[in-house]
């Protein structure tokens, strides 16, 4: 299998290509403004546009610390949920009582983001696609049918899968069941969105610079001071989008860690190979495991093949050396082709890694600081394609002070429950992701240490 990665670039397929904007100017001198972004990944870039829309008098700066896109936002498969929980299961154990408003929430998120999508006139290969949920172990067949009358009580018109059906519409030996999710997922090139977003923001006057990290943060009589290298912007609000990276707040590193997450990019199949695979509906995939793989097709017919593998390292370091690990890229390689022994042999172009803002409930978490001048939106852990549009806007609530049906949510007003320190917290997630796969070896029954983290509310999936 390994032969298949030996052009493989090191580097996200999505921002490997000519279109990619030049780079806004950094910011070189002192300034003012009414809202500074400090992120410009979708968080950010949501923020931004949502402001400016909302209030064209805003003046609204946003600060970036590499280039847009280049974390997370441009380094993850396109798989823009509805689902503000991260999942239906884990909104089932978390927020059982408000799941039905977070899901309305969620599909209303969903349509505003292609409506913005049209109305900027983004090109990003958006899909409606839908998702499939495959099982690929019997214990896992089980679960399906579990999650489908959880989701028929709640009104969604999933649809259960046998074996030969769900082989039928995608032809993987693999497989033994499937659920599909018709509504709750399009498909989106991440990279062209983000740039689509920043060209939006840039036309409504948004003040965008890149290559300025913000180094810290001070009360001013102004409201708030943000430091750069080479210049300081004081604002009467903030709102932080820095994902997994470290935070102005120290508070932020309590409840996320930076958690890696690895891809393949295939070549183009040929009519052949696509023939060979079926997937007639294009659906976004991923299977039933505690460790899980997510994949789908790219609009020229590529393959995109990531996940199992979560690395966290000591410290939670984001050093963007860890984007290359040759063990997780082999791993995936193998598992591909066992998914889809037709695609034996096909060339992977690119294979990365990118960084992940995971906390302890697995959905964003928000709060404010400096007396509500300041806040903040991360923790999406993998699904913020879709749900940071919901977070930034919920987080603009926050900093104006509204009551509104968002800033009501319990899933808004609390927080998840906080990491330990190191080196316990690197020790935990170590025998975490041991048992995780574990459970998956034994008939996803979960042994005494992932039944303890689930009686405290720290229960882990991939």
């Amino acid at each position: 299998m390994r032969r298949m990665l030996a052009d493989a670039a090191p580097t996200p397929y999505w921002l490997d290509r000519p279109e990619r904007p030049d780079p806004a100017p950094r910011l070189v001198a002192d300034t003012e403004a009414d809202l500074v972004v400090v992120g410009g990944g979708f968080t950010g870039l949501w923020a931004a546009l949502q402001a400016v829309e909302e209030d064209p008098g805003r003046d609204v700066v946003l600060l970036e610390a590499d280039l847009v896109a280049e974390g997370a936002t441009g380094r993850n498969g396109g798989f823009c949920a509805a689902s503000l929980t991260h999942g239906l299961a884990n909104g089932l154990d978390r927020f059982p009582e408000e799941l039905p408003e977070l899901l309305r929430l969620g599909f209303g998120t969903l349509e505003a983001i292609a409506a913005a999508v049209e109305r900027h006139g983004i090109a990003c290969d958006l899909e409606r696609t839908g998702e499939l949920t495959v099982a690929v172990q019997p214990w896992q067949v089980d679960e399906l049918a579990r999650l489908h009358a959880e989701a028929d009580r709640l009104g969604l018109r999933w649809r259960l899968l046998d074996g030969e059906t769900v082989r039928d519409e995608v032809a993987s030996p693999t497989y033994l069941a499937g659920l599909e999710d018709p509504d709750g997922v399009a498909l989106v090139d991440p990279a062209r969105l983000a740039w689509g977003l920043r060209a939006a923001c840039l036309r409504l006057g948004v003040r965008v610079h890149e290559r300025t990290p913000a180094t810290a943060l001070a009360r001013d009589p102004s409201g708030v001071r943000v430091s750069t290298p080479y210049g300081t912007v004081r604002a009467a609000k903030v709102l932080l989008a820095t994902s997994a990276f470290p935070p102005l707040l120290p508070r932020i590193s309590r409840y996320v860690v930076p958690v890696w997450d690895y891809a393949l990019m295939t070549a183009p199949l040929s009519a052949e190979q696509r023939a060979a695979i079926g997937w007639r509906g294009r659906h976004g995939i991923s299977d039933a495991g505690n460790q899980f793989h997510y994949y789908r097709l790219t609009a020229d017919d590529r393959l995109l093949f990531g996940g199992y593998d979560a690395i966290y390292h000591l410290g939670g370091s984001t050093d963007p050396r860890h984007a290359q690990r040759p063990e997780t890229f082999a791993l995936l390689a193998d598992h591909l082709v066992r998914t889809f022994p037709q695609l034996d042999g096909i060339p992977v172009t690119h294979a990365w890694g990118g960084v992940i803002d995971t906390c302890t409930r697995f959905s964003p978490m928000w709060g404010t600081a400096m007396g509500g001048r300041v806040a903040y939106a991360v923790g999406y852990t993998g699904l913020g394609v879709g749900a940071s549009h919901f977070g930034a806007r919920t987080a603009l609530d926050l900093l104006d002070g509204r009551d509104t049906e968002r800033t009501r949510l319990s899933m808004v007003r609390r927080r998840p429950r906080p990491f330990p320190p190191e080196p316990v917290r690197w020790g935990g997630i170590q025998m975490t992701r041991r048992a995780l796969a574990a459970a998956d070896l034994h008939g996803g029954r979960r042994g005494p240490w992932l039944r303890l983290l689930d009686a405290l509310g720290l229960g882990f999936d991939s």
